[in-house]
């Protein structure tokens, strides 16, 4: 019964949050692309200079942690490629929402809820990470031609490494402007949510049998990958247990709006997308069970 109190605690605001979107999209259909654009250009960037420059976050102890989640992000491609082969897709379909998760939407605030304020540095590593290989090795995945200095045009990549440079360096900011940027952050995590609901209201899904196979598969997938990397390297308990979370966390959003943008098969990677979002709200309580 504690056990179920606690990951009631946990997911019960993500998915109320969630659920809240859904409903406010069927009532007004709201169109939310503007505030997506907005938080992905500045209040996420906000939230994670904010977190980096704090005076007491150390690189060097998370090290290990960006290790295993890039192994954790690229391993699982490379086993979902017979999958792809066997559900006769496009691999460029089927192995990018297997490798690149819904670490913003769902993950910071996921891991937030479920180890308190100190585990977002370590939250907001895994959800960089995940974003920089998307963009680097996601985006040469679909476009081959792809240039790797458009990463450094990025807001959130440019809030990373100047987050960096001011924990390295001890520089900080005038109280209020430090409050500011920290107050901007804070409106993410639940814009994410709301707009993670709007979307799932609009979602189509002829594709709907393929959406729950890569939903099934996804977080056996990664969870199998983390449990495996955790054998190597050395991570601290609770970090392990952010690890094992992020592994089960269902494809990003970005996925479909990636393929949208390219006009490579977005129907189909929106089912994909989408039923895996749905999948998560009884996979992400049962990973949730086995990690506390």
């Amino acid at each position: 019964m504690e056990l179920l109190v606690r990951l009631l605690e946990i997911v019960g605001p993500v998915f109320l949050i969630v659920f809240i979107g859904f409903l406010y999209a069927r009532k007004r259909s709201p169109e939310l692309s503007h505030a997506n654009a907005i938080n992905i250009e500045l209040f996420t960037p906000f939230l994670i200079f904010s977190v980096l420059s704090q005076g007491d976050f150390e690189l060097a102890e998370y090290g290990a942690l960006a290790v295993a989640a890039s192994i954790v992000v690229l391993l699982p491609g490379f086993l979902s490629l017979p999958v792809a082969r066997a559900l006769g897709l496009n691999w460029k379909t089927f192995v990018p929402p297997m490798m690149f998760r819904n670490s913003g939407n769902l993950g910071l605030p996921l891991l937030l809820f479920a180890f308190g304020e100190e585990a977002l540095p370590a939250a907001v590593i895994l959800f960089i990470v995940e974003n920089t290989l998307h963009f680097s090795v996601g985006m040469r995945m679909l476009k081959p031609g792809s240039s790797l200095f458009a990463l450094f045009r990025i807001p959130m990549l440019q809030a990373t490494l100047l987050g960096l440079l001011f924990a390295h360096f001890h520089w900080v900011l005038p109280g209020f402007i430090a409050e500011a940027i920290k107050m901007l952050g804070q409106i993410s995590i639940p814009l994410m949510l709301f707009a993670l609901g709007a979307r799932l209201y609009a979602a189509n899904l002829d594709d709907w049998k393929v959406g729950l196979i890569s939903g099934i598969w996804a977080p056996i997938c990664g969870v199998a990958v983390a449990l495996f990397v955790g054998l190597f390297v050395d991570l601290s308990d609770q970090q392990y247990a952010m690890l094992i979370i992020f592994s089960a966390l269902p494809p990003a959003v970005l996925n479909y709006l990636l393929a949208e943008q390219l006009k490579f098969e977005p129907e189909k990677i929106a089912s994909i997308v989408l039923t895996g979002n749905m999948v998560s709200a009884l996979s992400i309580p049962i990973v949730l069970a086995f990690v506390l």
